[in-house]
This record gives structure tokens, C-alpha cells and sequence, in this order.
């Protein structure tokens, strides 16, 4: 019955764990991805959305210019692609299942190597449903945390199989399960130290039964056997270290090829130790206190000593308690150094990437250490208190219940990135992140004129953010203030020479904003460093069209076809600049390739039409702008352009249609309106020419040719004197205007006729 009861009770324990955890976290499901790391570790990576392929598996092991090493985190997110494409809502559900699995392995680990069934279950409770775990759990871009949580704690399983059982499988399944943990993130490394420590608490390796005797010669006894244990113990733990070693290696090489490995004179190793040490204390408090929790804390700027003082006051003293209880309380100074350990390599002191002064998410593992304590720290006050395990268990249950409140809220801030850094700046100051990526999710929105404000502040907090000013740039551009754009170009350019990009948008911002030779000059540098870029040999052919170098912009129109045969935008430009050569035949070639390649893009049947229509292929022409409309039904010139041919081939009552929505999609389409006038014009309707041809002078009132044109429209109506009026305005906007004169003077002496004196 007991053994009975004893599974019942461990399931009820699992089920609760599982659903409360699931119930938190619930909101997560309806979780987009958010623009910090989501971008380039999943919804934008090119091998990572098109899944697990034989290409894609050698890109996880052998890639090193996204982020450090972790081959088995990128076959996750692959399979997730796979699967599932880019619901965000999936990716999510695999973290959380992969967190539930993680809670419930903490408290089987912890149970299979004390026995504390209860304990076990509030240590894992707290792990489970703790917010400063949401970051971990709620962030796609962090599985390598949950993922490789999950081989730490089956290694610990393992481990203490073979501890209980012996044997070499054991011991080969423990290295294996060690070696995917470390392929999956490299804060592995110091599960081995994890070990030794276990070896003590709970595990009871060093057990050694001493007499009575105190002597000299009795301690020495204790001393050598203990000594020799550990050595023994260490021997067993080389594989492990060993492989901890080759995993530190690849970390640190890959976080140096890749450029993310930040240097001791722009943090210097005195601010960073400062930091450590108070990031050790901040951890502890949030653990008690779960408010304020934010994506990113940014680095302080200056050392806080006075902080770092009493932070590694209290360290040292919790150290001293912890270790003066060794042998009465073992859970204390174990779980303490756990702490203490684990949290070791995320703690500062070597930087990588945008380094925040602290995480959440590099609490996950370490924070494990300190629930222990509190669970067992809390058992044994209850039994000293002799406390009835109701009123216990009401305690933990009341505690519990703060952290799943707790926890639920802190999801909902996880619903897209927006929402996520607007309470990073909630609860933060001078956090430039927040900003800076804030500018990013509304740029993606389409709103250019919110996400420059936002750039500006990240880079008014922080005047050296590379890539604040570049996106500023970026977004500057968006909205044609070139002249900005250029500005925050040139200070990416002083901060950071050897930026990918920004030699290519410092040109095309100049392109645009007119200034195509200092654009060329640009354009040459960028190929300089790289000379097939598709892009760049693109954009500096369209600088060099409007430069009027039309023959070197095909050469490099060419060049690019020549790297990406299939490019349809190059396509399109080559077919353009072929057009304005008069090589119709090459051009319609070129057009007709981009919309084989590409059928439903409507600015290749335009293009196409128009270089049919100068080429004189008319019926062919109407067939390519019908296309175009059907592709694009509000492209304003492509009904221009058919409206044209129609004219042609004196279609005139379909012509005026398409002329006319024309005019609705674009209200000053100057030709247009001049091009529905010489229709009715040619239908001898003049009043309703007469008002289209206005339309043109409003829109450009100092055309002397269609105050000419109205003239004539209205001496043939018969309106002489608003006929001389308009003959008069054309001469004197050009008086070297021999048809208007002569007009004039017609109309003139048509006039005197019409009143003789």
C-alpha cells in the first residue's frame, strides 16, 4: 500500500506541476516573435526556416558568423521550421515543453538522490513557476537555455544512476547526454564542478566513519582518506572536463571569428569585476523579490565600488556561514557554490556581443542552487518549529501562488516587441536597447516617422551605437531626408570602418539625394570589397543612368547577371537602359526572361509594354499594360500607357476611361489630362479638351505651349477674347514663340472682322 500510495503521490506532484506551469505560460502561445535575436536565430535565417537539410545540418556545426557554437540549438529551430514554418505560437509551445520536462526532471533528479519527496517537489515548484525564468521560457531565441537545462539535468540523472548502480554504460550514457549539453549551449562547463559538489550533498561520497579518537594522528587519518576520495572523484570527472575544455574552445573562437567578443578597453576589468560582484546580490534579489524584471539591463558606465564593496561583503560572509554548516547543513553550501559556480561564466568578466549588466534568463540554471536551499532550509525550520504540515504546506502553497501571479503578468509583456521594450523602459533608465529596438519594431510596422524619434534617443544614451545610426539611417532614407541619412552614415563609417553595408547605403543616399559623383565614388568602394554584390553593381548602374553613362550602367547591369542570372529587378533596369538606347529587341528579351522568372511581378509587363509601344508592336503592347493592370490595378501610368495605345489604334472611347483613372489614381497627372484632351480634341469635342488642357496649366501654369493649345480650342469655339488672352500669356512667357504670335495675330484679325468700326 505504501509503495502505492508513494506513486500517487508523485504523479499528482507531476500532474500539478505540469498543468500550473502550462497555465502561466498560456499566454505565450499567442506570442509573436519578438525583433531581438528572433530575427536572426529563426524568422529571418535562411538555414534555419528552410529546416533540416544535409546543407543545413553542416551550416549548424561549422557556422560561426551568427553567434558562438551551439550546433544542437540550430537543429531545434530547424525542426521547428520544418514542422510548423513561422508560427511563432509553435516555437513557443516547444520552449514551454521543453521547460515543463525541465521542472519535472529538477524534481525526479532532486527525489532520486534524496529521497525528499516534498522537498523536491517545492524546489521544483518554485523552479517552474519563478518569472525570473519567463525570459528563458518566453523568448524563442533563448532555447539553447531550456534545451541545454534539459541535458544538464538528465547528465545529473545519469550521474546519479551510476553512482547508485555502477557501470561503464551508465557512466558512457552520462559523458554522452554531458557532450549534447554542450552542443546545445557551452554554460555546460561547469556541470563538472556541479558534480563534485553533488558528490559531497546529496550524493554522500565522502562518507567516512571516524572514532571517537580526536588526535593529531586521527585527523591526518580523516584528512588523507578525504583527500584521496577527491582525487579519485576528480580522476572520474577528466572525460568531463576534458570535454569542457573543447566546448570553451569553440566558444571562444567562434565568438571571435564571428566579431562579438567585446574588449577589456572598452570594458575595463575593474568596472566588469564591480559589476560581477553586485550582479550576484541583484540576482539573489530579484529571486525574492520578482519586480521590475526587464529583456535588458543596460551596463553601467562607471564602477559602482561602494555597491561592489558590500556585495563581495555579503558574499564572502554567506560563504563562511555556508561552509561553517557544512557538515549539519550541507544543502547550504552546496546549493551556495551551485550558485555561485554556475553563474560564473555569464557573470561578466568575458563579454560577448551586446553584454547586459545582468539577465534573467542567466538565472535559470544557477537559480536551481538556491531553491534547493530554500526548499531544504525551509523543511528544516518547519521541523524546529515543529510546525504541522498543514500550516506548511499552506505556506508553500501561498507562496506558490505569488510566483504564478506573478509569472502570468510578466508573459503578457512577452506579446510582441513592442509591448516588451516599452516595459523595458518602464522599469529601466538609460537603456538604449529599449529604444533601439522599439525604433525597430515600428519600422517594420511601416512607421518610419515613431522609429527615428526612438533611434535618436538610443543614440543620445549612447552616441558610439553603431547600429542606432545605421538604422536611423536606414529609416531617415525611408522617408526621402536624405541629407539626415547621410550624416548617420558617415558617423557609422567613423565608428566602425569595416561595417558590411554601409559603404553601399552611403552611395545609394547620395544617389538619391542627387549627388551622383561623390554616389560613384562610393559605389566603387563598396565593390572594391566586394565585387559581385548584386545589389551594389544594381544601384550604381541606376546612379550611373541618371548620370547619363547609360553604356557603362548596361556593362554593370551585365556584370551582375553574369553572378545572379536570375536577378529579375537587374532584369528589368538592363531592359530599361536598353530601352533608352533604342535596343527594343534586347530589352524585350530581357523583360520577357524576368516575367518567365517571375509572372507575378507587374512592373516587369509594364516595362515590357512600353519598350513595345516605342518599338511600334502595338497589339502586342495593349496585351502586356492589360497584364500590368491585372497584376497592379492601381498603376496609374500603366493606365496612362494604355490609354495611349488605345489612342492609336483609335480606340477612343476605351482610351478616355483609362485616361480617366489615370487622373483618379493621380489628381496632377499632367499628361494625362494634356493626352484626354487630344482625344476629345480629335473628336472635335473642344469644351471638354479645353477643360482638360486647364487641368494641365494649373498644374503647371507657365507652359506656353498649352496656353497656345487652349487658345487655338477656343478661337476655334469662338471665344476670341479669352482666345487672345491665352495666345498673349504664351508670348509672354516666350516671346520668341512664332506660333503663338501668329495665332495671335489671327485671332486678332479675326476679331477686327467680326467688330468693324
Amino acid at each position: 500500500m505504501g509503495n502505492i500510495f508513494n506513486k500517487c503521490q508523485t504523479v499528482l506532484i507531476c500532474v500539478f506541476l505540469a498543468v500550473s506551469t502550462l497555465a502561466v505560460y498560456w499566454g505565450v502561445l499567442q506570442s509573436d516573435f519578438v525583433n531581438f535575436d528572433d530575427p536572426i536565430y529563426v524568422s529571418e535565417n535562411e538555414h534555419v526556416v528552410t529546416g533540416l537539410s544535409g546543407d543545413n545540418i553542416t551550416w549548424a556545426f561549422t557556422s560561426k558568423e551568427v553567434s558562438y557554437w551551439h550546433p544542437l540549438t540550430w537543429l531545434s529551430h530547424m525542426l521547428d521550421c520544418q514542422l510548423y514554418g513561422l508560427r511563432a505560437g509553435m516555437h513557443h509551445l516547444t520552449s514551454l515543453l521543453l521547460h515543463i520536462a525541465n521542472s519535472l526532471l529538477l524534481f525526479f533528479v532532486l527525489k532520486q538522490m534524496t529521497g525528499a519527496v516534498w522537498r523536491s517537489a517545492f524546489a521544483a515548484a518554485l523552479f517552474a513557476l519563478h518569472p525570473l525564468n519567463v525570459d528563458s521560457v518566453a523568448w524563442i531565441a533563448e532555447r539553447k537555455n531550456v534545451l541545454s537545462t534539459l541535458f544538464w539535468l538528465l547528465t545529473i540523472w545519469a550521474y546519479a544512476s551510476y553512482v547508485y548502480r555502477g557501470g561503464t554504460s551508465r557512466y558512457l550514457l552520462t559523458i554522452a547526454l554531458f557532450a549534447l549539453g554542450l552542443l546545445a549551449k557551452p554554460m555546460l562547463v561547469t556541470l563538472p564542478f556541479v558534480m563534485l559538489l553533488l558528490d559531497y550533498w546529496p550524493l554522500g561520497r565522502y562518507r567516512f566513519e571516524q572514532p571517537g579518537d580526536t588526535s593529531k594522528t586521527a585527523k591526518s587519518t580523516a584528512f588523507s582518506y578525504y583527500l584521496s576520495v577527491f582525487f579519485r572523484l576528480l580522476r572520474e570527472k577528466i572525460p568531463f572536463f576534458a570535454l569542457s575544455v573543447v566546448a570553451v574552445y569553440f566558444f571562444s573562437s567562434s565568438g571571435h571569428l564571428a566579431g562579438i567578443e567585446v574588449p577589456e578597453e572598452m570594458v575595463p576589468i575593474k568596472l566588469r569585476v564591480a559589476n560581477a560582484l553586485v550582479s550576484y546580490i541583484s540576482y539573489i534579489g530579484k529571486m525574492v523579490w520578482p519586480c521590475k524584471l526587464a529583456v535588458f539591463y543596460p551596463y553601467p558606465d562607471r564602477a559602482p565600488m561602494r555597491e561592489a564593496g558590500g556585495a563581495s561583503l555579503l558574499l564572502v560572509c554567506v560563504s563562511v556561514v555556508a561552509l561553517k554548516l557544512l557538515k549539519r547543513r550541507p544543502y547550504l553550501a552546496v546549493g551556495w557554490l551551485w550558485y555561485l559556480g554556475t553563474l560564473l561564466p555569464v557573470i561578466g568578466l568575458f563579454q560577448v556581443g551586446l553584454w547586459p549588466a545582468m539577465a534573467d534568463r542567466w538565472a535559470y540554471v544557477p537559480l536551481i542552487g538556491l531553491l534547493v536551499i530554500i526548499a531544504w532550509g525551509s523543511g528544516d525550520l518547519a521541523a524546529k518549529w515543529r510546525l504541522p504540515n498543514f500550516i506548511a504546506g499552506l505556506a508553500a502553497g501561498v507562496c506558490v501562488s505569488a510566483l504564478m501571479v506573478c509569472t502570468w503578468l510578466q508573459v503578457g509583456y512577452w506579446r510582441d516587441g513592442f509591448t516588451l521594450f516599452t516595459r523595458a523602459l518602464q522599469v529601466t533608465s538609460g537603456n538604449y536597447i529599449a529604444n533601439y529596438n522599439l525604433g525597430t519594431f515600428l519600422f517594420r510596422k511601416e512607421r518610419a516617422d515613431e522609429a527615428i524619434e526612438y533611434y535618436k534617443k538610443a543614440i543620445a544614451i549612447h552616441p558610439s551605437y553603431v547600429d542606432a545610426h545605421y538604422s536611423l539611417g536606414i529609416a531617415l532614407s525611408a522617408e526621402q531626408r536624405y541629407a539626415e541619412a547621410i550624416k548617420e552614415y558617415h558617423a557609422v563609417l567613423r565608428l566602425r570602418k569595416d561595417h558590411k553595408k554601409i559603404l553601399f547605403r552611403l552611395a545609394d543616399a547620395l544617389a538619391k539625394n542627387g549627388q551622383l559623383d561623390e554616389a560613384v565614388i562610393y559605389y566603387k568602394k563598396a565593390l572594391e570589397g566586394d565585387p559581385n554584390d548584386t545589389e551594389t553593381l544594381n544601384n550604381f548602374a541606376l546612379a550611373l543612368v541618371r548620370k547619363g553613362e547609360v553604356d557603362e550602367a548596361i556593362k554593370l547591369y551585365q556584370q551582375s547577371l553574369e553572378n545572379d542570372p536570375n536577378s529579375v529587378e537587374v532584369l528589368n533596369n538592363l531592359g530599361n537602359a536598353l530601352v533608352s538606347r533604342k535596343d527594343f529587341a534586347r530589352a524585350v528579351s530581357c523583360y520577357k526572361k524576368a516575367l518567365r522568372l517571375r509572372p507575378g511581378f507587374a512592373e516587369t509587363p509594364y516595362n515590357l509594354a512600353n519598350a513595345l509601344k516605342q518599338a511600334g508592336q502595338i497589339d502586342e503592347a495593349v496585351f502586356y499594360y492589360r497584364e500590368a493592370l491585372r497584376l497592379k490595378p492601381d498603376n496609374a501610368d500603366a493606365h496612362y500607357g494604355l490609354g495611349l495605345v488605345l489612342t492609336q489604334l483609335k480606340k477612343y472611347n476605351e482610351a478616355v476611361e483609362h485616361f480617366k483613372k489615370a487622373i483618379r489614381l493621380n489628381p496632377d497627372y499632367a499628361q494625362a489630362y494634356y493626352n484626354l484632351g487630344v482625344v476629345f480634341a480629335n473628336q472635335n469635342m473642344n469644351a471638354e479638351a479645353i477643360e482638360q488642357f486647364r487641368q494641365v496649366l494649373r498644374i503647371h501654369p507657365n507652359d506656353a505651349e498649352m496656353h497656345c493649345n487652349v487658345g487655338i480650342l477656343l478661337a476655334q469655339e469662338g471665344r476670341l477674347d479669352e482666345a487672345v488672352k491665352e495666345f498673349r500669356e504664351a508670348l509672354r512667357l516666350n516671346p520668341g514663340f512664332t506660333k503663338a504670335r501668329e495665332q495671335l495675330e489671327a485671332a486678332l484679325a479675326k476679331k477686327a472682322v467680326s467688330n468693324p468700326r
